[in-house]
């Protein structure tokens, strides 16, 4: 038994790579994954750079963590097609760190941060990510892209300033002094930039809208002799080598200083990765294993740190990118960190001239990109509890500090959670949260659901509250069928309360069933989780989405949409 517990425990960790190859790997899907990475590798180039500015260090950092922690997070993860490297949701925590500790303090937090994620994916915390309360996770996302935002005015406008303060606030007083030196050629290329992103996702969205900004605006700049800030001119030439170890002074002495923020590096990491791999899981129909990508990742974050990078984790748009490039398995990504690698040993001489400017432009698109503007707004429908949890991270993550907004985000949410559950203790008491076979605790007709659903027709009840703790169990709910149903009829009769992430899960259940051409009937609604779901504008769709009464108008309705007899009984 401890062997066969073992070989489990092991299984849990064994890198996606090991498996695709040991499926069978032909020179068809190499050639798919060489496409996809090198397409890759075109939109993480400019990106690579500008996070590393906006994080308040020199453009190579960012291209040596795109290559290294990259091609681990690729080779050892637990997704198929996950592509890592920095990412903007660093960006304020990096520039506080070295603001405060210098680059050896970031060396020494992303250090801890990548063992800590190790030992989280060892422990097996993997799984615990997914109970993340959605309005957390929106409120320091958008809290990040305004301060990625913020970070960008200096170079947007080529105000002339030493230094940008890290605190939001002191960070608009000095723009606010400083407004008169703004540049002209420095708003003409921002703006340049911006247009060019925007019309290029407008009319041709498959082109390299970033690396193409940079391309126009590098032109417009050399070509006019724009006095504009250049990498060059800041940072002097881009070294033209392979990435080495690099050791500068590490205070080790400051390490409980570091903690708070090598928490915020490791539980940013883990939480993007891992939300990330699900995007590519939807795309792809796969499925990731968690505890592997953490161990993954932790281990990248390592390799970054020695080679003399940032934090690195797994990158949702350029993860989504390379599905939409036709990766098939996790070489696309170590070949997307090769085409990196080739770009700046190649391009060094020339990134030189690129204007700030333009990968200012760049960085506020991507702030735009994670605010997630729908889903702050969505969420702001929610019950109260929600729309407080996400003001106050919103809140937190923007005027004070990301570690703090995160903590105070989660207890928060964990009290509204109590306060939820203390009014549903005598309904929910004893109930399993999914029951395949219908309620265990109802009436013996229940029991016999099965027998009596039409062909082609599956059904499921939900029993006890849909709250963001229990809501990923909808993703698992598709995968039980042996043969994909015409109809899926989802039993909610039992269900007291729902909160956002619960609608958020039911509307991803929703749309999961809409791509493989299922219809939804929800029948038995209580009175909260109606108010909440039509308040959250989750409405009836003809042919996708119905609502009913009771389970006897859905056997009926779902005769009616599946063509079939149901088998006879009665409720």
């Amino acid at each position: 038994m401890e062997a066969i517990a073992a070989r489990q425990y092991a299984h849990l960790f064994v890198p996606k790579l090991f498996t695709v190859l040991r499926g069978g790997y032909g020179w068809n899907d190499l050639r798919s994954d060489a496409i996809a990475g090198l397409t890759v590798a075109i939109v993480a180039l400019p990106l690579a750079m500008a996070l590393a500015i906006a994080s308040g260090t020199t453009p190579e950092k960012g291209l040596y963590t795109a290559i290294v922690a990259g091609f681990l997070i690729s080779a050892l993860g637990g997704s198929r097609v996950q592509i890592g490297g920095p990412t903007a949701a660093f960006i304020p925590v990096v520039f506080v760190v070295i603001e405060k500790f210098g680059f050896g303090g970031l060396i020494l937090c992303t250090l801890l941060a990548g063992l800590m994620l190790i030992a989280a994916g060892l422990m097996r915390l993997g799984t615990l990510m997914k109970y993340m309360p959605q309005p957390v996770i929106t409120g320091f996302t958008a809290g990040i892209a305004v301060s990625i935002f913020s970070s960008q005015i200096k170079d947007a406008l080529g105000l002339q300033m030493a230094s940008v303060p890290a605190e939001f606030i002191p960070r608009w007083t000095a723009y606010a002094k400083h407004i008169v030196t703004t540049q002209p050629a420095a708003v003409t290329l921002t703006l340049l930039g911006l247009a060019v992103i925007v019309t290029l996702r407008r009319w041709r969205p498959t082109w390299p809208g970033f690396l193409i900004a940079l391309l126009v605006c590098t032109a417009v700049c050399l070509g006019f002799a724009l006095p504009a800030e250049t990498i060059g001119s800041r940072f002097g030439s881009l070294p033209s080598a392979l990435p080495t170890f690099d050791f500068p002074h590490i205070p080790f002495e400051r390490t409980r200083e570091l903690l708070p923020s090598s928490f915020t590096i490791a539980f940013l990491a883990g939480v993007e990765s891992l939300l990330s791999a699900v995007v590519a899981d939807g795309m792809t129909g796969g499925r990731h294993r968690s505890n592997a990508e953490l161990v993954a990742q932790g281990i990248a974050n390592v390799g970054a740190a020695v080679f003399g990078g940032l934090p690195a984790t797994g990158a949702i748009a350029r993860t989504a990118t390379n599905v939409r490039a036709g990766a098939r398995s996790p070489v696309a990504g170590m070949l997307h960190a090769m085409f990196l690698l080739v770009f700046m040993l190649v391009l060094a001489p020339y990134m030189r001239y690129v204007p700030l400017a333009a990968l200012a432009a760049v960085l506020l698109v991507v702030a735009w990109n994670i605010s997630e503007y729908q889903h702050f707004r969505h969420t702001m429908s929610a019950p109260k509890g929600d729309r407080l949890v996400l003001l106050l991270t919103f809140g937190l993550t923007v005027f004070f500090d990301l570690t703090l907004a995160i903590e105070v985000g989660l207890v928060v949410a964990a009290f509204v959670f109590m306060f939820r559950m203390a009014d549903a203790v005598e309904v929910s008491s004893g109930l399993k949260m999914i029951d395949e076979n219908g309620d265990e605790g109802a009436a013996g007709a229940d029991l016999t659901q099965r027998a009596r659903l039409p062909k082609g027709v599956e059904a499921f009840q939900i029993s006890g509250p849909l709250f963001f703790g229990a809501a990923s169990r909808l993703d698992d709910l598709l995968d039980q069928f042996v043969q994909t149903p015409k109809v899926f009829i989802l039993r909610m009769r039992l269900v007291p309360i729902i909160d956002a992430s619960g609608v958020h899960a039911l509307e991803t259940l929703l749309d999961r069933c809409h791509r493989r051409g299922i219809v939804v009937i929800v029948s038995g609604l209580q009175p909260q989780p109606r108010r909440v779901i039509q308040k959250m504008h989750l409405h009836p769709r003809e042919g996708e989405l119905h609502f009913v009464a009771d389970f006897e108008s859905a056997l009926e309705l779902a005769r009616t949409l599946a063509g079939e007899p149901i088998a006879g009984g009665s409720a």
